[in-house]
Order: C-alpha cells, then sequence, then structure tokens
C-alpha cells in the first residue's frame, strides 16, 4: 500500500460538500459566538463620545479683500484654538452653565475659505452642546486683544448631537471578525476531510487498499412506503423499488465473487466488515439473490448473532422457524432448521433475535462439522457476520469459511484497520477475495475513472 498521506484526486467534492453541509452547525455556532463575543468586547470597552459643530466666518474690520481674510483665517485658528483650550474659558464655562465639564475643543480652519469649524467633545452630547455653546459666548472676553481687527460670526448654530462621533475598534471590524472566523472553521473541517484516512472514491481505494476491489455498489436512497405509516424498503436486487444502476452493480460484484470462488473451489463466502452501519448485511443478501438467479442452490445464514439485520433485510419474522442459535445448541438436524423462501429461491437460516456471549456459541465444533455438511448439498454457503471491530465472531467462522469477503463503505472506516484485518484474515489460514465498496455517491466532478473498472482476478 502507498503510504502517502492523501493525493488530490482522491479527494471527493461531493464528499467534502457533504462534509461540511452535516458540520454546518459548528460553522454557524461559530460565526454567532464571534459574533456575540465581539459584540460583548465592544459593550465591555467602548466609550461613546459626542462632538457638537459650529461653523464660523473671518470676517477683518474695515477691508473687503478676500484674499486678506483667508490670509489671516489660519492665523486665528491657531490662536484661538489656544484660547479656547485654556484655563480661563474653561472656568469661564464652569461658572456659566454650572457644571464641571470634562472635554475638548478644537479650532480647524477650512481649506481655502476664511471659515472657521468649532468642535466641542464629551461623553454625554448634552455637556458637549453646552461646551460649545458657552465658549462662544465666552471667548471674546479672554481673546479681545488677540485680533482687534478681526471679527468672528456664526454662519451654523452649535446642536445637541444625538449620535456619538466616535467608532468602536471591535464593532468595525466585527463583520470581518466574523468571516474570518467562519471561513477558518470551514478550513478546518475540509482539513479534518482530506486527513480522515478513509476511502473517498474508487482511485483512493485502489492505492490505499490491500486487495481486490470485486465490486462498487452505488448509493441508494432506501423508498418509502406504507399507507398507515412511513416503512424503509430493504434494498435488494429482485426489488422493484430499487434502481437498474444498483441492481446491476450488484449483480457485476457477484459475477466477480463467483469467479473467484469457482476458480479456487471455494462454497463458503463469510461476508463482513470493519464497522456498523457499513451495509454488510445487505451486499450478503444481494449475493445470495444473485447466484439464486443463476438457479444455484445458495444458504444464506446470519450468523451475526449480537445484531441479526438478515430478517429485517427481508422482512420476515420468525413464525416458528428456528433461528442459528437453536440449531447450534441443539446440535440437531440442520435440514430441519432452515427455511425454504419460494420468492427468493434461498434456503435461510436466519437468526431473529442477539444472543449473549456469540463467541461461546460459534467456537464449537459442531459449527465446522455443519459447514462440511453444507458444502455437499449447496451450491454456495453465504455467512453474514458481524463487524470485525466490535467482536471475535468473525475469527471464530473463518476457521469454517473459504473465504472471506470485505464490505467498506464510502468514507467510512480507517483504512489503516481494513488493512490490518486483511492482514488478519490471511494469517489466520482464510482466503482473502477482496472488497465491495458500497454506498459509493456518483460524484459531481468526474475525475477520470469509472465504477465500473475494477479488477477481475
Amino acid at each position: 500500500m502507498n503510504q502517502e498521506l492523501f493525493r488530490f484526486d482522491e479527494i471527493s467534492i461531493r464528499g467534502l460538500c457533504l462534509e461540511l453541509f452535516r458540520n454546518l452547525w459548528m460553522i454557524l455556532l461559530i460565526g454567532a459566538a464571534l459574533w456575540l463575543g465581539v459584540t460583548g468586547l465592544h459593550n465591555l470597552t467602548y466609550k461613546p463620545q459626542y462632538t457638537s459643530y459650529s461653523t464660523l466666518v473671518v470676517i477683518l474690520k474695515g477691508q473687503d479683500s478676500a484674499y486678506s481674510s483667508l490670509s489671516v483665517a489660519k492665523q486665528m485658528a491657531d490662536v484661538f484654538g489656544i484660547v479656547f483650550q485654556s484655563e480661563v474659558l474653561r472656568e469661564k464655562i464652569i461658572e456659566d452653565t454650572g457644571e464641571n465639564i470634562q472635554g475638548t475643543i478644537n479650532c480647524e480652519p477650512v481649506s481655502e475659505t476664511n471659515l472657521l469649524v468649532l468642535s466641542s467633545t464629551c461623553q454625554n452630547p448634552r455637556q458637549a452642546y453646552l461646551f460649545i455653546h458657552s465658549a462662544l459666548k465666552h471667548y471674546e472676553e479672554v481673546a479681545k486683544d488677540v485680533f482687534a481687527n478681526a471679527t468672528l460670526q456664526i454662519v451654523q448654530e452649535p446642536e445637541v448631537p444625538s449620535t456619538p462621533s466616535n467608532t468602536s475598534l471591535f464593532m468595525d471590524r466585527r463583520s470581518l471578525i466574523t468571516g474570518a472566523g467562519v471561513v477558518a472553521m470551514t478550513a478546518i473541517m475540509c482539513l479534518f476531510y482530506i486527513l480522515r484516512f478513509t476511502v473517498k472514491n474508487l482511485i483512493s481505494a485502489r492505492r490505499l487498499l490491500d486487495g481486490k476491489i470485486r465490486g462498487v455498489i452505488p448509493y441508494e436512497r432506501k423508498r418509502i412506503s406504507g399507507n398507515r405509516r412511513w416503512v424503509k424498503k430493504a434494498l435488494l436486487l429482485n426489488s422493484p423499488s430499487v434502481s437498474m444502476d444498483f441492481a446491476e452493480a450488484s449483480r457485476r460484484a457477484e459475477t466477480q465473487i463467483e469467479y473467484h470462488m469457482r476458480r479456487n473451489q471455494q462454497k463458503i463466502l463469510l461476508v463482513t466488515s470493519i464497522s456498523e452501519n457499513e451495509g454488510k448485511s445487505t451486499v450478503a443478501a444481494n449475493i445470495a439473490l444473485a447466484l439464486a438467479e443463476k438457479h444455484k442452490k445458495v444458504l444464506l445464514v446470519d450468523s451475526d448473532l449480537r445484531k441479526p439485520a438478515q430478517y429485517k433485510v427481508f422482512e420476515e419474522d420468525q413464525k416458528g422457524r428456528d433461528s442459528l442459535n437453536q440449531l447450534l445448541k441443539e446440535k440437531g438436524d440442520w435440514r430441519e432448521k432452515i427455511y425454504y423462501n419460494k420468492i427468493s429461491q434461498l434456503w435461510e437460516l436466519f437468526q431473529f433475535h442477539s444472543v449473549e456471549e456469540p463467541a461461546a456459541v460459534l467456537s464449537g465444533a459442531f459449527l465446522e462439522k455443519l459447514a462440511g455438511e453444507w458444502k455437499k448439498e449447496m451450491d454456495y454457503i453465504i455467512m453474514d457476520c458481524s463487524p470485525v471491530s466490535i467482536s471475535t465472531d468473525a475469527e471464530h467462522l473463518m476457521k469454517m469459511a473459504d473465504t472471506v469477503l470485505l464490505v467498506v463503505r464510502q468514507d467510512w472506516s480507517d483504512v489503516r484497520v481494513i488493512n490490518d484485518t486483511v492482514d488478519m484474515i490471511w494469517q489466520s489460514g482464510c482466503d482473502f477475495s477482496g472488497f465491495v465498496l458500497n454506498a459509493f455517491y456518483k460524484e459531481w466532478i468526474q475525475t477520470g475513472y469509472s465504477y465500473e473498472g475494477y479488477e477481475r482476478g
């Protein structure tokens, strides 16, 4: 196996988008947390300031020259800036208003004009107005001898400010910070998906998996039906509710597996997976159905004593039928225990409820004896086994099985665990027939491969 971490052609665009959609709540949560956090910091640190403005015009006494007024405006701005900020004027303002107003006052000339803009800034809008209003009333008392030949006339009266004149560092950047957080979280999600060591498409399966790919089953949504209640229908290839692509892919996978077993003179196929919910029971059922369509005598055994599923797949109930664990405990005649399904043309030996300590039930020599007898009377025996990550049942069943098939779901189990399981199968002395890739989505962007291009061998 090539140990290179990943290649871009092995990334499923559809899978990546689905991953982001599934984790959209986390991305939105981060965005909301940042938005509220920045707002909270703003509320804790922001101190609003209010500014009241007044526009003044400089007029020189006894001169009509606009140029003279322009030249003296800049000088008056500097001088009046000092005057308006003087302690003498501040004392007169306090005396006039009766309040100790804390604030600043500035005087700035308007470029290329003889206008001055006077502004006072305080933390209270009322005080900002009182400050500038009182300053305009008393500035002449302080600066009466500074410019005896110039006067100031008010062009625009000051008003009480209604909104703060300063901005918050946090509020100004709130949208930017929130957007950056959302982008960063999205990037982290993408990175986690890319670095997750799973099978994401057929290209990665061919490079990463230590074995032959016997088939690729496309993802198929379970059809919903029922008059009185909603029921999920099983994905069986002989069901009219499944798509043609799904049914044909299942038949092609069966053909590959049968070819391998026939060439090696094998009859017992053990179907398992690494983790739960990879679709091993459905794959095992469809392999058995495809063989039965070819008029093979097939026995389908549900040897998953922990979470039996075949009776659910075929929508059957016990109805007095014997289960596998009863046969193993009673050690009776297996021919009396199996059930022939006329619709599917399968011989069935199902399990209808979970069993305590299934490993002890499956480890007896009687099961190996049964395997020998089944081989004599059946063309093929398909055994559905519990996942290898949750039990050692598969290791016991490998003693009687001829070959093992691993079902691998797209972007589900860790590739390293899958390949370790393959090594365990070979070390047990059992043959490994390969992989069936299950529930693989059709890609939005084709990358030059086809799901029908798996090996035969």
